[in-house]
């Protein structure tokens, strides 16, 4: 929000400077984003008025204007502005001038034409961003005057980041408040007198949305001049409020929304049919709006119609072809309340975004609507005339919303701060922020205006109260007492260990967003028991993951587009799925693609493949150590690659996944390279065991060789299984370090050579008890694996 530091200084009586308040404001939780000044340097500009206008002899793009600077006789200016023409005042920077940019005014010669000044836009001036032309100002502008005074400068703008439950600061009465109890002076209300009906024009209004609408207040103004100019002081806070003055009743309601906070609507009644109907769209029904483009609505809109059809989408924007014109002389003026809920997300959901849906997503006083349009109805007939009708005022009593006062207790405010404030100040404070405040026998009962949508719980005073106090009011102590560790299990890894050691192998740590497109989990086959935002922040953030990956592989993506040959990622975070309860899942993921290994002078350019991939989840796995059994088992996962992936077991229960993607979702998703993925879930990862060391055995291993032929689909994994049972303990290490293929084989087999290291804790083994182990090894081969031992 913007906000001109003269008219807030209109409303409050401050005696600090520019920097004391910006402080201020931050102190009180308005963070101040930005202050800048305008309007300085300005010495020497004053109001002019072209009393003759003629083209340039030597160029068709420059004019020479005789201008009326209030000096005596004409000043010969040559311009170049299109809209400089006789009759106009605009500001005229004189001879010896300094411009904001640095620009110095001389004499000077133009095509051979003398010129002693400089006609000004609004940009030469430092005002505005405006540079299509001269800056026109009222036709009753004195000649003469300096502009920096005619203009109420110089002035500061600043520039809120509001929370957004602070609504009611979204509007110049609003944060006069705040900004008056924080210095402890009065506030001046702004001057809103009831005007007595002129005409017995009306026109119907019918609510039918429920709660969504309760109140809808309209006047109809008869013989209104809409094209008599805005006043000065009006356009030039809405200028420097960041909105462009378009004509009177435009700025009008313009200029109410930011001093009262209610958005407020003007239709040209000659273009309305019989009756306001408040309601719901129907399924399919179009909206043509203010910006000349149709949206189609669905039954979650209100929408504002007549006997012709819809003549506005309800908080948002208002219709096409209801909108005051230059030829507009009949107004009626709208001013409702909206419900929150009934806003909510729904201008995102058109890709709009409008200074009305930003106040009535968030909420706006419900007691306001009659105030803003007889303030409209005022400022109207000040400038522009006609006939004012009895005003209309359509409200559901019962349905508007309910401030309920809210207890405050002396003791509790006093062990929530950890300080004693006098009972004086907090009473002073709470008046201060108009709320209506009764003394109880252990502290206050405050009822919050009808503007304050934020505070509803004791804790909501406290907070009121300390941030107009100030914050800095509260001493500083050491926290005293014992502090409880919080002891991480002995068998738990640590989650930095996970952190360094994929580091170490080459991995970085990627932070991706929690939420994704739903068009992306359904290219991964992952949609299934996504859970919907019910106000997303884009189409693109409209579900919570289901699965790390699908975000990480779009970094990844992001890397590659930008060159980044080699990318390593990896990611821990929570996973979410629907149920009957919302379930989360902490999971550890990583993506990698490009060479096995960075760059070097060995030349090896081989790129990653499944077994680096596995490799480093086996890294990940034994940092628990070696008390579970940990199996690969090959994958069938719509989004993986059949033949290049695997189940990840750990005594028998799944626990991730790992291999590459599936070409297909490649193709999909744009990669134009292999793409290694894992997924494990964290809480396995983690799981270990306490260290236990064990003396090394006294006698020496011995080692055998053999080569079975099994059938080809029988992992390896279960060929250890089937020997690690089988031997036992006798069994120190066993190694598959050779797989064959061939056509002497026979169809459908493969030669497996695996390398049994045996070792024994109480006498040293014989060749004998070798050969024992090795035929124990090949039957149990034979029973569980189809097995023989290969010739």
């Amino acid at each position: 929000m913007k906000i001109s530091e003269n008219w807030l200084r209109s409303l409050v009586d401050l005696g600090a400077d520019s920097a004391a308040l910006a402080h201020r404001l931050n102190m009180i939780g308005h963070e101040v984003e930005s202050a800048e000044r305008v309007g300085e340097g300005l010495a020497g500009v004053v109001v002019a008025q072209i009393v003759a206008c003629e083209k340039h002899p030597q160029a068709d793009r420059l004019s020479v204007c005789k201008v009326n600077a209030g000096t005596g006789a004409p000043l010969q200016i040559v311009c170049g502005a299109p809209n400089a023409r006789a009759g106009l005042k605009a500001p005229l920077a004189m001879i010896g001038a300094t411009l904001p940019d640095g620009t110095k005014i001389q004499k000077a010669a133009l095509r051979g034409v003398e010129s002693g000044g400089m006609l000004c836009s609004a940009q030469e001036l430092g005002i505005d961003a405006d540079a299509s032309g001269l800056l026109e100002l009222a036709a009753d502008a004195p000649v003469g005057t300096p502009l920096a005074e005619y203009l109420g400068l110089p002035d500061t703008v600043i520039e809120l980041g509001l929370t957004p439950n602070r609504a009611d600061c979204l509007s110049a009465q609003g944060l006069a408040v705040d900004v008056a109890a924080a210095f402890g002076v009065a506030v001046k209300s702004v001057p809103i007198i009831a005007t007595e009906a002129t005409s017995t024009r009306t026109f119907p209004v019918t609510l039918n949305a429920g709660a969504d609408c309760p109140r809808f207040v309209g006047r109809v103004i008869e013989g209104v001049d809409t094209r008599a100019p805005t006043p000065l002081w009006m356009s030039e806070r809405l200028r420097r409020s960041g909105i462009r003055p378009i004509s009177l009743v435009v700025d009008v309601t313009q200029y109410v929304m930011l001093e009262l906070g209610q958005p407020m609507h003007a239709y040209d009644l000659a273009k309305l049919d019989r009756a306001i109907d408040v309601r719901h769209a129907r399924t399919g029904e179009k909206a043509k709006l203010l910006d000349g483009n149709d949206y189609e609505l669905t039954p979650d809109f209100l929408v504002i119609a007549d006997g012709r059809g819809l003549q506005g989408l309800a908080g948002i924007m208002g219709g096409f072809d209801s909108r005051v014109t230059e030829t507009t002389r009949e107004v009626f003026l709208e001013a409702a309340h909206w419900s929150p809920p009934a806003i909510m997300g729904r201008a995102r959901k058109l890709g709009l975004h409008t200074d009305a849906s930003h106040r009535f997503e968030r909420g706006v006083d419900p007691e306001a609507p009659r105030a803003a349009v007889e303030r409209a109805t005022q400022l109207i007939l000040a400038v522009g005339g006609g006939k004012p009708g009895p005003t209309t005022d359509a409200v559901h009593q019962d349905l508007l919303p309910k401030r309920a006062g809210v207890a405050l207790r002396r003791a509790r405010l006093r062990r929530l701060l950890g300080i004693a404030i006098a009972d004086t100040e907090v009473t002073r404070i709470l008046n201060a922020l108009q709320m209506n405040v009764e003394t109880t026998a252990d502290g206050w009962r405050a009822t919050p205006p009808s503007r304050r949508f934020d505070i509803a719980i004791e804790e909501d005073l406290i907070e009121e109260v300390i941030r107009i106090h100030g914050y800095e009011q509260v001493p500083t102590h050491a926290p005293s007492g014992e502090l409880r560790l919080h002891l991480r299990p002995e068998a738990q890894v640590a989650q930095a260990r996970l952190r360094a050691q994929l580091a170490a192998s080459g991995f970085r740590e990627a932070i991706c967003y929690s939420f994704v497109a739903r068009e992306l989990l359904e290219h991964w086959s992952l949609a299934e028991g996504a859970v919907p935002l019910a106000n997303p922040l884009s189409a693109d953030l409209a579900v919570m993951r289901t699965s790390l990956l699908p975000g990480l592989v779009e970094a990844l993506k992001r890397n590659r587009n930008r060159q980044q040959e080699r990318v390593r990622l990896f990611e821990t975070g929570l996973v979410f799925h629907a149920g009957a309860e919302l379930a989360q899942v902490e999971r550890l993921a990583g993506v990698a693609c490009g060479r096995a290994v960075p760059e070097d002078w060995t030349g090896d350019k081989r790129p990653v493949d499944f077994y680096d991939l596995k490799a480093d989840v086996e890294s990940l796995l034994s940092l628990g150590g070696s008390g579970r059994a940990i199996e690969f088992r090959s994958a069938d996962r719509a989004w993986l690659h059949p033949g290049r992936s695997a189940e990840i077991l750990a005594d028998g229960r799944s626990i991730g996944r790992v291999g590459g993607l599936h070409p297909r979702l490649a193709k999909a998703l744009d990669l134009d390279e292999d793409v290694q993925v894992f997924e494990l879930d964290l809480a396995a990862v983690v799981a270990g065991r306490v260290p236990r060391a064990e003396p090394l055995s006294r006698f020496p291993s011995v080692r055998r060789d053999i080569a079975v032929v099994v059938p080809v689909e029988v992992a390896s994994a279960k060929v250890e299984q089937a020997v690690r049972a089988s031997l036992g303990k006798v069994l120190a290490e066993l190694r598959v370090f050779d797989q064959y293929l061939g056509p002497n084989l026979g169809s459908g087999a493969k030669s497996l050579a695996i390398g049994l290291i045996l070792q024994d804790d109480s006498r040293t083994l014989t060749d004998q008890d070798a050969d024992r182990c090795v035929t124990q090894a090949v039957t149990a081969l034979e029973r569980e694996c189809h097995a023989r031992l290969r010739g």
